[in-house]
């Protein structure tokens, strides 16, 4: 103050209340400064931080299958085998899992048993099946179709019987309304006539209409990269890019896959299930699946 004249004196001394308030807020903001700077959180990335937080719990709240609906839809008894530990981790953590087993199973005969296909296998088979559900935890739906949907039966055989299977399908989704669909590749994972035609029917159903609850639709498939010959690349490799769905399971959730594939006596070795489900899954458990994505925007070129 030694350079100023009385007059300014008395103003500066008038105005001492304002500078003090203003010397308060520099200081204020200066502490909540180092306080976020101490922290790791610059001050203008909070907000943005918090609104990531906002949207990580959102996330994660959608994520959760608590009371959501699963409809898995695979064509023959114990082709369920391919997702069943996950189906039971997802009804284990609440989702209600409706699983729909579109054939009958006649056809499955094999070289370690002396069953004869036809009626008498379709009613053990159907056996099987309930087994197998029970012990994954699953609702199941058990349709009839013939194994091949009647292929060898021509046109007038084979066709009058697919177009049945579309419509019971659709209708399956309009009463079930699930979250999400999830069936076979267009590989089928062994290129079986039967699984490729249930992949298609399942999308051709998902495809047909805006469902008012619209679920998300995966697809089954082994990632390229987990296979040692070409031929199989060729045949059902799916590249691991394109498998962006990753799910794991737990020892619990493979023991109850194993005693569900087990149920499947007319069609597998029991004493060789584990070793069979264990090598199927690796150290990793996942279980890996493509998200169906349709297209974002409209477009009048192919390029």
């Amino acid at each position: 103050m030694e350079n100023l004249r009385p007059i300014q004196i008395i103003k500066a001394y008038n105005n001492r209340d304002k500078i003090n308030s203003i010397l308060k807020g520099l200081c204020l903001g200066l502490f909540y400064c180092l306080v976020s700077i101490s922290c790791g959180e610059s001050p203008a990335s909070t907000n943005a931080e918090k609104q990531d937080s906002s949207a990580t719990a959102a996330e994660s709240a959608s994520s959760d299958p608590s009371g959501k609906v699963i409809m898995a839809i695979f064509a023959h008894p114990d082709d369920e085998s391919t997702v069943a530990p996950i189906l039971s981790r997802y009804v284990r953590e609440g989702a209600k899992v409706h699983l729909v087993i579109c054939t009958d199973g006649r056809l499955g005969v094999n070289d370690f048993t002396d069953h004869e296909a036809g009626e008498g296998l379709v009613a053990m088979r159907k056996e099987e099946m309930k087994c197998a559900a029970e012990k994954l935890g699953v609702e199941l739906i058990h349709l009839d179709y013939h194994d091949q949907l009647r292929a060898a039966e021509g046109y007038d055989g084979h066709i009058p019987h697919v177009r049945a299977l579309i419509k019971e399908v659709h209708q399956l989704v309009t009463d079930l309304k699930p979250d999400v669909i999830i069936t076979w590749g267009p590989d089928g994972g062994s290129n079986h006539l039967d699984h490729r035609l249930i992949g298609a029917t399942a999308t051709s159903v998902y495809l047909s209409k805006i469902w008012d609850k619209n679920p998300s639709l995966y697809y089954v498939g082994r990632p390229s990269q987990s296979m040692d010959d070409e031929e199989s690349i060729i045949l059902r490799g799916v590249d691991e890019s394109y498998l962006t769905t990753q799910i794991t399971f737990t020892d619990d959730d493979l023991e109850a896959a194993i005693a569900s594939l087990s149920c499947h006596v007319s069609q597998v070795q029991v004493d060789r299930v584990r070793e069979r489900m264990e090598g199927r899954y690796g150290k990793d458990k996942l279980i890996y699946l493509r998200k169906f994505v349709g297209p974002q925007s409209s477009s009048d070129s192919v390029f």
